[in-house]
C-alpha cells in the first residue's frame, strides 16, 4: 500500500495525516513538536510512505532535517503557490494536512527548495547581520533628525559617522538632548562590534570558494554583497534557466496583461527579498563606479523613472552572475551591457 503524508506544522504542534491512493485517511493525529514523537508515529508506515510534505513555515529546519536523516522522502511545500478551492466552507488543521498529501499524490504539489543544511547557518548569520545593520541605521537616522531639529542643519550620513563627542556637544544646548544623543551614539558603537564579528565569521566560510571570487569580480559587488548573493543563491544548478534566477531575484515584472491591457499584478513578493536587495544595491554602486554601466543607466534614466532604471541594471547584473556561476567565468562588462 502506497501512502502519502501531509504535515500541517505549527509553532508548538503538528497535525499529521496519512492517506492512501484513494484519498482515504489511514492515520491522523496531532503531536507535539518533537522529532521523537513524530518519527515514532510514522515508523510503522515508513516502508509504505511515498513522500512527506511539510509546510514551508519559519521553523521547518528541525523537522525536515530530522525526517530526511531518518530516510524519509521529504518535500517542502511552497505555501504561497498553494490555493485551495474557495468554495470550501469549513477547514481545519486536519483538512489542511490531507490537502498537502492529496497534492503530493496527484503530483501537482508546488515545492520549495530545501537549502543545503551545511551552509544554511551561514546564510542565516548574514540575515541576522542585516537585522543589526537596520537597527544601527535607525539609531543613526534618529540622531540625524535630532541634530536637524535643534540646529536646522542637514548632516550627510558620512558626516554623521565622523561625529566626535565634542562635535555633538556643540549641536545641543540642552543637557537632556545631549544625553539622548550620547545614548544613540553609544548604541551605534555597540552594534558595530557584533556586525563586524558576523561579517568576519561569514567571510572565513566564503572567501576561499571559487564562486565568491567570480561574484566579487562584478562591479558594485564587494565582500558583503558577494557573500549575500552567494549564500542566498545556493547551488546555481537549481535554476534551469537564467529567467528563473532573475525571477527569484525579483527582477522580473509581475504584470498581468490581456489584449494589451493591464489586468493587475501577480504576487510581487515571490522570490528572495535578500537577493533582490543585494542586486539593487550592487546596481547602485555599479552605476557610480563603472563607466559603461553608468552610461547605460543614464540612458535608461532619460526614458524611465530612476528606480525602474536601477532595477534594469540590477536585472542585467543578475543575468550576468547567473552565467558566471554556471560557466565559471569572471564578469565581462561588454557581454553584460553591450
Amino acid at each position: 500500500m502506497t501512502l502519502y503524508c501531509g504535515i500541517d506544522l505549527h509553532s508548538n504542534n503538528s497535525m499529521i495525516s496519512l492517506i492512501d491512493e484513494a484519498d482515504r485517511v489511514v492515520s491522523e493525529k496531532r503531536l507535539d513538536n518533537t522529532l521523537e514523537a513524530i518519527e515514532h508515529h510514522l515508523r510503522p508506515f515508513q516502508d509504505d510512505i511515498s513522500g512527506i510534505v511539510v509546510e514551508s513555515t519559519y521553523h521547518w529546519y528541525w523537522l525536515v532535517d530530522g525526517l530526511m536523516e531518518q530516510g524519509y522522502p521529504v518535500h517542502l511545500a511552497n505555501t504561497l503557490a498553494i490555493q485551495q478551492y474557495n468554495g470550501i466552507k469549513y477547514t481545519n488543521d486536519a483538512t489542511d494536512a490531507r490537502f498537502l498529501a492529496h497534492l503530493l499524490r496527484l503530483k501537482i504539489l508546488p515545492t520549495g527548495y530545501i537549502y543545503p543544511k551545511a551552509m544554511r547557518p551561514v546564510r542565516d548569520l548574514l540575515r541576522r547581520r542585516l537585522l543589526l545593520v537596520k537597527q544601527r541605521t535607525a539609531q543613526l537616522l534618529s540622531l540625524q533628525g535630532m541634530i536637524g531639529r535643534h540646529t536646522g542643519q542637514r548632516l550627510s550620513g558620512l558626516k554623521m559617522k565622523q561625529l566626535k563627542p565634542g562635535d555633538r556637544a556643540r549641536h545641543f544646548g540642552s543637557a537632556a538632548a545631549l544625553f539622548a544623543a550620547q545614548q544613540h551614539h553609544r548604541l551605534i558603537q555597540q552594534l558595530n562590534t557584533p556586525i563586524e564579528a558576523l561579517e568576519a565569521f561569514a567571510l572565513t566560510r566564503c572567501q576561499d570558494s571559487e564562486p565568491y571570487a567570480l561574484l566579487t569580480s562584478t562591479p558594485g559587488i564587494g565582500k558583503i554583497l558577494g557573500m549575500t548573493i552567494l549564500l542566498e543563491t545556493g547551488p546555481i544548478e537549481r535554476f534551469p534557466q537564467v529567467g528563473h534566477y532573475s525571477s527569484y531575484a525579483r527582477c522580473v515584472p509581475s504584470n498581468k496583461l490581456s489584449n494589451g491591457k493591464s489586468k493587475g499584478k501577480g504576487n510581487t513578493k515571490n522570490g528572495n527579498r535578500y537577493l533582490a536587495m543585494a542586486f539593487v544595491e550592487a546596481a547602485h554602486y555599479a552605476a557610480i563606479w563603472e563607466p559603461r554601466i553608468k552610461r547605460y543607466y543614464q540612458r535608461k534614466c532619460r526614458k524611465v523613472p530612476v528606480m525602474v532604471a536601477k532595477k534594469t541594471v540590477a536585472n542585467k547584473l543578475t543575468r550576468a552572475c547567473y552565467h558566471m556561476l554556471k560557466n565559471g567565468t569572471v564578469f565581462d562588462v561588454t557581454r553584460a551591457f553591450g
